[in-house]
């Protein structure tokens, strides 16, 4: 296990949390929950109409909290849902605001439907200084299956040894 691990994420409803404490339990590394500032409304209509207007306007909403210095991580994963084939927009202001160059990033993600989509590749032209390692999807919160899926993982992108 590994110390200089963050696992920095963003959910609405649960599941992406539900993957970032699994990759946490795996791999020893911290866990940072992104939070807007202003919360995105619960009700799914809502949630769909601001979140859409909000990745076709670019806009990036403030953060609960500062993120402060990672200088001690060399290894950051990213989790976020997929909203509309990319990174939710707390997602994208974390990683604008964030200096992860030099660092080794990995993307996973959470979704209804949509898969990986667009988020790898929206990830990495958000941090061009950093080494992507293969992106994660899961449908839903994975159900009874994730945790050997994100074990796979894990295994095939070098965090993990076989086992």
């Amino acid at each position: 296990m590994k110390n200089n691990i963050l696992i920095a994420y963003y959910s609405h409803s649960g599941n992406t949390k539900k993957i970032a404490q699994l990759i946490s339990k795996e791999t020893g590394g911290d866990v940072l929950e992104i939070r807007p500032q202003t919360p995105y409304p619960q009700d799914y209509d809502a949630v769909v109409e601001q979140a859409q207007q909000e990745i076709r306007a670019g806009f990036r909403p403030l953060l609960a909290e500062a993120t402060g210095s990672l200088e001690q991580y060399d290894m950051v994963f990213i989790g976020s849902p997929n909203w509309w084939s990319t990174i939710a927009p707390p997602v994208a202001t974390f990683l604008e605001n964030t200096d992860l160059a030099e660092k080794t990033v990995i993307p996973f993600c959470t979704h209804g439907g949509g898969g990986l989509a667009r988020l790898a590749q929206d990830t990495e032209k958000l941090c061009p200084q950093s080494v992507l390692l293969n992106a994660f999807c899961v449908y839903g919160n994975g159900s009874a299956k994730a945790h050997e899926e994100v074990s796979a993982w894990l295994r095939d992108i070098g965090v993990l040894q076989e086992g």
